[in-house]
């Protein structure tokens, strides 16, 4: 698969490692909230036709993401390695739109036969001053990069998030989509231990950031987006029958919810019932194929986001609780948010 292409400064081929759609309806979670963010993490004009972004290594090893226009192009690279076919991606020169030092991605593999993956060296002849290369976040800290990574994970792996709550046990009714709560608001419970989020996978590479995939790609590095993600409750918080749940596992700062809901989740659904009268930027509410007729939903805003299923639960992860992951029932309200979020959200074409 690492198949050179004659793209990057000085006419070295490049050894194509992986490559990931940048359009408004799929891109890496990591580069920002919204379409127009992640383009702007790249230098990138936010054109609504989108990017391919090609990760390879020159013949001297160094790490090299190349931003091309043909995206249909890439789109059946990625569709070809994720269904363990070969395929040779080679862009034309003429698509090329620039070629950025580093990758904004980790990835776990390396081209045979070159150097170890490491950033180019600055160019003596360049003219002004030279892009920093691009660098993955650190997965040992927690910030809203890292918090779209989790968020991204979990819509990659769904099935395996899902199976850790029992509808029967996990949740009372959730917070109205207005964030406030309603009378019959009250916490979930404790959730179980998580599965891994992380770990290569066993097919050819694929993308992060788009539709839900059976296995994630193997050349893209899934980093646990912190090493103790949890699926989170509220504890010790007392109902309207005046009982008080009590369970070690459970953590989360409630005392100020007099509802037993997590401001932060309030404050989410809030946020993201706002984006119906106001639509926010592109990409800000994405949605992608799920089984049946369900959609995966993918939406962010200040300090939060949250994967869901039209047909089902969502989960919420926030900025201020670290590496928690904070379910949400269906209830009554839930569903016609899901409905309508999904009915301004950006599709892939």
């Amino acid at each position: 698969m690492a198949a050179p292409i004659d793209t990057v400064a000085d006419d070295d081929a490049l050894y194509v490692l992986t490559a990931v759609l940048l359009t408004p309806a799929q891109f890496p979670g990591v580069l920002g909230d919204d379409y127009p963010a992640a383009c702007a993490a790249l230098a990138l004009e936010p054109y609504a036709e989108g990017y391919g972004l090609v990760l390879g290594q020159d013949g001297g090893g160094a790490r090299w993401t190349v931003v091309v226009e043909d995206v249909s192009l890439v789109a059946v690279a990625i569709a070809a390695w994720d269904c363990g076919m070969d395929y040779d991606l080679s862009p034309d020169d003429r698509s090329v739109v620039c070629a950025l030092p580093g990758w904004p991605l980790p990835v776990a593999v390396a081209a045979p036969g070159v150097a170890a993956p490491h950033d180019p060296l600055p160019d003596p002849e360049a003219e002004g001053a030279e892009p920093e290369p691009l660098t993955p976040p650190d997965t040992e800290s927690w910030g809203p990069a890292q918090r779209r990574m989790g968020a991204d994970e979990i819509a990659h792996q769904w099935t395996a998030w899902r199976e850790q709550i029992d509808d029967e046990t996990a949740f009372a009714d959730p917070p109205g989509v207005d964030g406030t709560g309603g009378e019959d608001a009250r916490e979930p419970a404790p959730g179980a231990e998580p599965a891994s989020a992380s770990g290569p996978g066993s097919g050819p590479g694929a993308e992060h950031g788009a539709e839900p995939v059976p296995e994630p790609d193997p050349h893209l590095d899934a980093p646990d987006p912190h090493p103790e993600v949890e699926v989170q409750g509220e504890a010790d918080i007392e109902t309207e029958a005046g009982d008080e749940r009590d369970d070690d596992a459970a953590t989360g700062p409630v005392t100020d919810s007099p509802s037993g809901v997590h401001p932060g989740v309030r404050r989410a659904l809030a946020q993201a019932h706002d984006y119906i009268d106001a639509p926010p930027p592109p990409g800000r509410v994405r949605s992608s194929f799920a089984t049946g007729e369900a959609r995966m939903l993918r939406a962010d805003g200040p300090g939060w986001s949250l994967v869901a299923r039209t047909d089902d639960i969502a989960f919420i992860l926030l900025d201020e609780e670290p590496g928690e992951v904070l379910p949400v029932g269906r209830g009554s309200e839930l569903p016609g948010l899901l409905k309508a979020l999904d009915a301004l959200a950006v599709r892939p074409a």
